[in-house]
C-alpha cells in the first residue's frame, strides 16, 4: 500500500480477531518505532511488546479506557525514559508503528492511561521502572468480522489551513 493511501484509508480498530500477527510483522512494527525521528536524536523510548495471553488479559482489566486490548493478540506498551519531549517523540513512534501495521491489515486504538493508580498497576506488571513515563498501550490485531472501522469525518479544508497567515485561506495553486 502507498504511503498516502495508508494515511488516508487508516482507521482505528478496537475488535479484533484472535488470530496471532506473524513475528516478522511484529518486528517490522517495533523497528518502524525505532526508526521514528526524535527530539536531538535521543531515542527516548522503549517498547514493551506483550503477547502473553494472561498479560494482555490483565492489561485489558487494568485500563479502563482500553478493555478490547483483552482480545488484541498484540500490544505494544510505548515507554518513555528522559525524554525532553516525551509526548512528541512518543507521537512519532506511534504514528510509524500504526501505519505499518495498516499497511500489512492490522489496525490499532491507542490506549490512554492517565489515572495514577492505572499507570501504577500496569508499570509493576510490566517491569517498567517508576521513574520512567508510561505514555500509552498499543494494542494491535486484524480487524474482526463485523468491524466496521468507519472513518472519522475530517473538516473541510477551508477550516484548518491558511496560507501564509492564519485567516488567509489555504487554496490548491
Amino acid at each position: 500500500m502507498e504511503v498516502y493511501e495508508c494515511v488516508q484509508t487508516r482507521r482505528t480498530v478496537r475488535n479484533f480477531k484472535p488470530d496471532p500477527l506473524p513475528e516478522d510483522l511484529v518486528f517490522r512494527i517495533v523497528q518502524a518505532g525505532r526508526w521514528a525521528p526524535s527530539s536531538s536524536n535521543s531515542q527516548p523510548w522503549h517498547f514493551i511488546v506483550v503477547q502473553n495471553r494472561d498479560t494482555l488479559t490483565a492489561l485489558g482489566e487494568i485500563a479502563s479506557q482500553g478493555r478490547f486490548i483483552a482480545q488484541a493478540p498484540l500490544a505494544i506498551a510505548i515507554v518513555m525514559d528522559k525524554a525532553t519531549r516525551p509526548q512528541l517523540d512518543a507521537g512519532r513512534a506511534i504514528q510509524q508503528m500504526e501505519l505499518v501495521a495498516w499497511s500489512q491489515g492490522v489496525g490499532t486504538c491507542f490506549v490512554g492511561v492517565r489515572a495514577e493508580d492505572q499507570q501504577r498497576e500496569i508499570k509493576e506488571l510490566l517491569g517498567i521502572p517508576a521513574e520512567m513515563e508510561l505514555i500509552t498501550l498499543l494494542p494491535f490485531g486484524y480487524r474482526a468480522e463485523g468491524d466496521t472501522g468507519r472513518g472519522t469525518p475530517r473538516k473541510p479544508m477551508s477550516e484548518i489551513a491558511h496560507r501564509e497567515r492564519f485567516g488567509q485561506a489555504y487554496a490548491r495553486r
